[in-house]
């Protein structure tokens, strides 16, 4: 699949050097986008856009440095790239941390919750005034069906009180959620033309059956398949998201097979209860706390 419409659009995606943040980019590039790969490890960076240039030589790519589990880098990252461009066509909010042993971001924060929400929420928010001039932005922020049955322990954001790798992930996926569309409305409310979306890749083999460190053994793997899709499937959602015309903010897209696992990208509608407005508004305002980034939708 080539996105279309994207022909000359300026799009960040973050986590842009494997899996479905690869895919994605990749697909974007082909379509005749402008693509920024904002990884962590700059060689994977490279290797990233070395393997898009070589299936489309005329393919717009490069690479900047963003690590999500360092505010700083953050900052960085933000003020570099408003200062070598003038416009931002789409932020895709891709990258992610998935089960890890218990660890903390460089500023102490839980680094599921650090990484997945909190690091792409002070990207979003640093990048803002970029988005707001730019006629048509988007704001594509990735959840996953993990969000099903989690919710935010808000006096237990860092796990002091306890963790469990799969419980944080899940809470760091609705948070993902509950902030694409808390943020929509904030677009709305202020009359910006900027919109935010969610989706979600199904279940993909590229993020799944790691064991600690440790891939997982083969037999997995090839059984995998059979039952869940490549990462270039797992994309699709990401690529609709960025290319529907049709879209005007606050959706929430996912493959149409059964439970949502994997098929072709379609609008999904998250159970009545995920989108709790006392949660969506508490979780904003700790988020703006915690990375001491504050929304300008003036």
């Amino acid at each position: 699949m080539v996105a279309e419409n994207l022909a000359g659009k300026r799009i960040i995606v973050t986590g842009a050097n494997s899996g479905i943040g690869f895919e994605a980019a990749k697909d974007f590039g082909n379509g005749g986008a402008e693509v920024i790969l904002a990884v962590r490890n700059e060689q994977k960076g490279k290797q990233a856009k070395e393997a898009i240039l070589k299936i489309n030589p005329q393919a717009s790519v490069e690479v900047m440095i963003l690590d999500l589990a360092d505010l700083a880098s953050i900052r960085e990252f933000a003020k570099n790239f408003i200062t070598r461009y003038q416009a931002l066509d789409i932020l895709v909010n891709n990258a992610g941390v998935m089960v890890p042993p218990y660890q903390q971001t460089k500023d102490g924060f839980e680094m599921q919750f650090g990484s997945n929400h909190l690091g792409h929420f002070a990207l979003t928010g640093l990048l803002l005034p970029l988005l707001k001039k730019t006629e048509g932005s988007r704001v594509i922020s990735l959840s996953s069906i993990a969000h099903r049955g989690g919710s935010i322990s808000f006096d237990n954001l860092d796990g002091a009180k306890g963790y469990k790798p799969m419980a944080f992930y899940r809470q760091s996926k609705l948070a993902t959620l509950l902030f694409a569309k808390e943020l929509d409305n904030r677009l709305k409310q202020h009359g910006i033309t900027t919109i935010s979306l969610a989706c979600h890749p199904g279940i993909s083999t590229t993020n799944l059956f790691k064991l600690g460190k440790r891939d997982a053994p083969e037999f997995m793997k090839k059984l995998a398949t059979l039952f869940f899709q490549p990462a270039d499937r797992g994309a699709l959602p990401t690529i609709y998201a960025a290319s529907e015309k049709g879209l005007t903010g606050g959706e929430y897209i996912g493959p149409n097979g059964r439970g949502n696992i994997k098929g072709l990208p379609a609008l999904e509608t998250p159970a009545k209860e995920v989108y709790t407005i006392d949660t969506m508004k508490k979780l904003w305002v700790v988020s703006e706390k915690l990375t001491g980034v504050t929304y300008d939708f003036s």
